[in-house]
């Protein structure tokens, strides 16, 4: 029998072996970044490899279409988008939908964020404009990412559309003890085209995440941002967060242009310096991880503050005289991250309400009172109530409730 031994397998001029071979067990180590054309990790897990919820966008659970001058709205459950003193009218945050000619289509995607300016805005040093996600510090520590290893890595991919050319910033800040920031550009060069970009990043000894339920890393693109936030920086390494210097000096080409849009799907954070290809999760899979920071009582295609009785939580007081105490039989589908922050509507829609009447789930519960703030609740639902406005006696009680506990 023929046999040949060697140590490793080279390829002719590359930098390290495609198989090692260990001489005492005869046993192979393979570097493969590839198999059948498909991207494999080198750092990791295979399954579950997205850290991130809801990066196809799919989960709108708030609404998908939001107006107005300044503010924060998220287009997707878990993406905000925040903008301040730009003068650009009012501006649509909103979900919208692919079609089979757009280039993510083929990639199993469906869905993507749009913020679009009402008009040509003005900068201002206060101007800013940016997409948020926050991560858990427990999500990242338990990735596979060793965040203080400056030879461990982390790969962020999501695709992009623009109505405009010009070069955009994302920081990626630690949140625990001294806050550190990477920063690192990317540019749109052919308008309205859709753009995969991917970049891996090293960890730093001097990154603080913690492992626990609390803010531990925010990814940040900016879109633009005012000179009160620009100041000459780096690229592409760690340093010390610095408000007054969190990304250079940025055009305006975008801001100004008129009625702008920039589209955004396929955000894609995971172990590892390979960008693999997309985790699909099926919509009820990312539903449930959404409800761990958001949870509503309304139909999913309701948006809170709606006038509608469906979906309405209901009680009632049993008792010969009025009172404000009453039981709260709510459970969260998912245990939420902390114990939420609570937003009561009445069947009208009043925020801070709840509704009263005679009759079970029917037009009768037309008397809207005051909640208050006198609640029992937990991660996992509310079992109490003292109304600061009492229930009739013998009257049932209905209300909508929406639960937040976003980082």
């Amino acid at each position: 029998m023929s046999e040949i031994k060697v140590n490793s397998i080279k390829g002719v001029g590359a930098s390290q072996a495609a198989i090692t071979i260990d001489n005492a067990s005869g046993s192979a180590s393979a570097n493969l970044t590839t198999v059948n054309s498909v991207p494999m990790p080198n750092g990791g897990s295979f399954s579950n490899r997205r850290i991130n919820v809801n990066g196809a966008l799919n989960v709108a659970q708030r609404g998908t279409s939001f107006s107005s001058t300044s503010g924060g709205n998220y287009f997707a459950d878990r993406y905000k988008v925040g903008f301040n003193t730009i003068s650009a009218g009012t501006c649509v945050t909103s979900q919208q939908t692919l079609s089979s000619s757009d280039a993510p289509y083929a990639l199993g995607f469906r869905k993507y964020g749009r913020l679009a300016l009402g008009q040509a805005g003005t900068a201002a040093g206060t101007s800013f404009i940016e997409v948020l996600h926050k991560f858990e510090g427990q999500d990242i520590n338990q990735s596979g990412w060793n965040h203080t290893s400056s030879s461990s890595n982390f790969t962020i991919s999501f695709w992009f559309r623009c109505s405009t050319n010009q070069t955009f910033y994302v920081n990626l800040r630690s949140r625990d003890g001294t806050s550190y920031v990477y920063t690192f550009s990317f540019t749109a060069s052919a308008n309205n085209t859709w753009t995969k970009i991917t970049k891996t990043i090293q960890g730093n000894s001097n990154v603080q995440i913690d492992n626990d339920n609390g803010a531990g890393l925010d990814c940040r693109i900016w879109i633009f941002a005012g000179t009160d936030y620009t100041a000459s920086v780096t690229l592409d390494q760690w340093r010390a967060y610095d408000t007054a210097s969190r990304v250079p000096d940025m055009a305006t080409t975008w801001l100004t242009a008129g009625a702008s849009t920039i589209d955004f799907t396929g955000f894609q954070f995971e172990s590892g310096s390979v960008a693999t290809d997309f985790e699909h999760r099926s919509f009820g899979q990312e539903l449930s991880l959404c409800q761990r920071y958001y949870y509503k009582t309304y139909d999913y295609a309701t948006a809170p503050a709606t006038a509608t009785f469906v979906g309405m939580q209901h009680g009632r007081n049993f008792s010969s005289s009025a009172r404000s105490s009453v039981p709260i039989c709510l459970n969260f589908p998912e245990r939420m991250r902390a114990v939420p922050t609570l937003t009561w509507y009445a069947a009208d829609g009043q925020s801070g309400k709840y509704s009263t009447g005679s009759t079970v789930g029917g037009t009768d519960l037309t008397t809207e009172k005051s909640v208050g703030t006198s609640i029992d609740e937990s991660e996992t639902g509310i079992y109490h109530a003292n109304f600061s406005e009492d229930v009739p006696a013998a009257n049932l009680y209905a209300y909508h409730v929406v639960a937040s506990a976003e980082l």
